[in-house]
């Protein structure tokens, strides 16, 4: 059975070249991890393929993505690739023109909007309500999205969940992806709000979720069992249809190893194996037809 990994980093050496952001390093690491490094993490863990999510490291500029760009063509039947880019400029014909550049790879799936940050040149501080990401100066992003099919990849804090009803009800025709479960942590709860504003985005067939960084977010050890009642609700509200499987690696890296990112799934009792082949795979198949 095919296994994607949809939510990974990777990163070259600090270059003259390809200069690092170096304070937003993951957690634990001061060198690279390069997508060789992945892809052996990868076998080892049986992953066939995985979703290199571009880093901040580098920042927003028209170089931001080169790396993850590099790392796809490199391995081009192992991985894929989500951008950044800068989405406030003065002239919206450049933001349109970045997001074709972005995208314009084969296996470049998308866009991300670290929607939990203050934006910045370079994602910085946390800020659980800001709200950017309902800015009507966003228009041509929205616009292009749709006009090229390409995703958004949305990273929300749970306070900003029901920011994300609003973005799929205004732009029904915009493939959104939610990152991390919102990042549940300390103070949110499966069952109580916001976190459970969940619900109404399940309304929104426009909207799927990722269900990663899971070590992160879990208060108890492998297989983080404290979290299951995350994603028990994210079943019953958006189907296993919805979801896809995500480690994180290796922002995962002071929390847990790469294989037990993904491998807690398989010891939920409640996840069938029609609900784990879309956990694995089937999802991202159908999210973007690949």
């Amino acid at each position: 059975m095919r296994f994607v990994d949809t939510h990974t980093h990777a990163w070259g050496a600090d270059t003259d070249e390809l200069p690092w952001q170096a304070e937003v390093l993951p957690p634990g690491w001061d060198g690279s991890y390069t997508a060789r490094d992945l892809i052996g993490d990868m076998d080892v863990a049986g992953v066939d393929e995985s979703v290199i999510v571009t880093t901040p490291l580098y920042g927003r500029g028209a170089r931001a993505n080169e790396y993850t760009m590099r790392a796809i063509e490199a391995f081009p039947d192992r991985l894929w690739g989500v951008g950044l880019m800068d989405f406030f400029q003065d002239d919206p014909d450049n933001v349109r023109a970045d997001l074709r550049r972005v995208v314009g790879h084969e296996r470049m799936l998308g866009v991300r909007m670290h929607a939990c940050l203050e934006y910045a040149e370079y994602p910085t501080e946390l800020n659980r309500t800001t709200d950017w990401i309902l800015d009507d100066s966003l228009a041509p992003v929205w616009e292009e999205a749709a006009a090229l099919d390409t995703a958004v990849f949305v990273f929300p804090k749970a306070e900003q969940v029901s920011m994300i009803a609003d973005l799929a009800a205004a732009h029904p025709d915009v493939q959104l992806v939610v990152d991390h479960m919102a990042f549940p942590d300390e103070t949110t709860d499966p069952d109580k709000t916001p976190w459970t504003d969940f619900e109404a985005v399940a309304e929104h067939d426009n909207v799927a979720v990722k269900v990663s960084s899971f070590p992160r977010s879990a208060e108890s050890q492998w297989p983080y069992e404290d979290m299951h009642g995350y994603v028990r609700n994210l079943i019953e509200w958006f189907g296993p249809e919805r979801l896809m499987l995500g480690s994180d690696y290796p922002w995962m890296d002071d929390w847990a190893g790469y294989e037990d990112c993904l491998s807690w799934v398989e010891t939920v009792d409640f996840l069938s194996a029609r609900d784990l082949s879309y956990l694995s795979h089937r999802t991202f198949e159908r999210v973007h037809d690949a």
